[in-house]
């Protein structure tokens, strides 16, 4: 400051006696003008300042140190080889949901697929537990005649399958070993979607493999199945990562690397890994009882959309809209109904309808539960007991051939016809034919379904589906449930 003062004085000599003060305190204001923008800050906004300066700090601090990571994190990730019979031997695929169907094209495994003969295909895993334990994706030892782990000091053993489970596709294996190195597993609940990670594996058999990204996303569903809860990542993994670790900064494995998206096969930044939270659950039961024990409700769900919350009396889509109930589940005898919206489970919000899978999944068998349904607008309070899920038989598709005012070719559903297609629902109209590009086609009905109501009131015959349609009000969409392979669903076709 002083040197400011005396260069402006130096040219000032002529007011030298009376200027200097006045130069000071000008000098002294246009400083602290331009201490905000030189990055300095008054003490009274101090905690602003050191907030945002020690979060650049932080950052800097905890840059992942992925060559030490590496180094720690390797010698626990394996090579696991297959032998697989000529039957099992096809990539296995994630399942798209009916208006995904490209899923099924471009969501792959990452499993190598060799020729239809018993070859040896490879896949990845890490080791959990210093005895022995390695966890990998379900896919990789699916159908596997012989497994074969080759360890990061170069040991090759043979290992045996401790369990699996295909819902979330997890699998844990057991090699004959002790004092092995291991991956701590940490908390994936607290990822942040820009968080960085590390994925290691064997991509196209090239082994022990490091990439890096960040996180993506989370909460991800991609189709595979009622428990989806993918998190998302752009590190680079392909074919042969399958069941590798997903670690964090801190040297801790967030996520199983399960599922890519791709057209070509290869790796486009899009991967999907299983949260280590997920993965906590289903390993302890795996190694204590080979398989997974879940909680069975007893309802078919889906989203609800902004049409038919409308419907329902819902002020936003929040919620899971109950499509069907099994009789005798203990839903059905908790009292709830089809068109209830399940808000809250156990104590837990249900803020959307692929919560609830997971939420119902993780009650022991037996509990009895508290359950928040909302009906015709009026909130409800319920309490089930929770039953044991069991796998259930694959309900048979509906055949289809052969057009009105929604784009719909129908016919009414008879108890004979319906025993001849293998449907569940005995009364109703048979959608035959979809004009494409009509309303229903837009909303998804498919040829096939079966239009059992429309705005909550049954349909038994045609006549009944035009009458529905005929005085529908302007303006509202028509709501319909329809039963499609075995399962309810409802459908919002938007109005004219």
């Amino acid at each position: 400051m002083n040197e400011h003062g005396g260069g402006l004085m130096s040219t000032t000599q002529k007011y030298r006696r009376w200027a200097a003060p006045i130069v000071a305190l000008i000098a002294v204001a246009a400083l602290v003008g331009l201490l905000p923008h030189l990055g300095f800050t008054s003490a009274s906004q101090a905690p602003l300042w050191t907030e945002q300066h020690a979060g650049v700090q932080n950052a800097m601090i905890q840059a992942p140190d992925w060559v030490r990571l590496s180094k720690e994190a390797k010698p626990a990730v394996v090579n696991i080889s297959t032998k697989l019979n000529a039957e099992a031997q096809a990539m296995p695929q994630l399942k798209g949901r009916p208006d995904e169907r490209s899923f099924e094209d471009f969501f792959k495994r990452f499993f190598d697929e060799g020729p239809r003969r018993p070859v040896r295909a490879a896949g990845s895993g890490f080791v959990l537990n210093a005895n022995g334990y390695i966890v990998t994706n379900n896919h990789v030892v699916e159908n596997a005649t012989d497994i074969q782990v080759k360890l990061g000091d170069g040991r090759e053993l043979p290992a045996k399958v401790v369990g699996r489970d295909s819902k979330t596709d997890l699998a844990l294996v057991k090699v004959e070993a002790a004092g092995l190195p291991v991956i701590p597993l940490g908390d994936s609940t607290a990822l942040q979607v820009g968080e960085p990670v590390m994925a290691i594996g064997n991509p196209f058999g090239l082994e022990q493999t490091v990439t890096t990204g960040i996180v993506s996303a989370t909460g991800r569903v991609i189709g595979s199945g009622p428990y989806d809860n993918f998190i998302q990542t752009d590190a680079s993994i392909n074919p042969g990562n399958s069941g590798g670790p997903l670690i964090n900064a801190r040297g801790e494995v967030i996520g199983i690397n399960t599922a890519i998206f791709s057209r070509g096969g290869g790796s486009v930044g899009i991967g999907f890994a299983v949260p280590s939270s997920l993965a906590k659950t289903v390993i302890t039961q795996l190694a204590d009882h080979g398989k997974v024990e879940r909680g069975w409700l007893g309802v078919s769900i889906q989203p609800l959309t902004k049409d038919l919350a409308r419907t329902f009396k819902r002020g936003d889509s929040a919620g899971a809209l109950v499509s069907s109930v099994t009789e005798g589940s203990p839903a059905d005898k908790a009292g709830v109904k089809t068109g209830d919206v399940i808000v809250e489970f156990n104590g837990k919000k249900v803020a959307k309808a692929t919560d609830l899978p997971g939420l119902v999944a993780d009650v022991p068998v037996g509990s009895a539960v508290p359950i928040v349904v909302i009906r015709e607008g009026t909130e409800m309070r319920l309490n089930a007991k929770v039953a044991r899920l069991e796998e259930e038989a694959p309900a048979k598709v509906a055949a289809s051939d052969g057009k009105g005012q929604l784009g719909l070719s129908v016919q009414p559903l008879t108890p004979p016809m319906a025993r001849e297609l293998g449907l569940k629902v005995k009364e109703g109209v048979l959608v035959r034919d979809v004009v494409e590009g009509g309303r229903a086609a837009e909303a998804g009905i498919q040829a096939g379904d079966v239009i059992v109501e429309i705005d909550r009131r049954p349909v038994r015959t045609v006549e009944d589906l035009k009458a529905r349609v005929d005085k529908q009000a302007k303006g509202e969409p028509i709501v319909m449930l329809v039963n499609r392979d075995g399962n309810a669903l409802y459908v919002a076709i938007p109005a004219v």
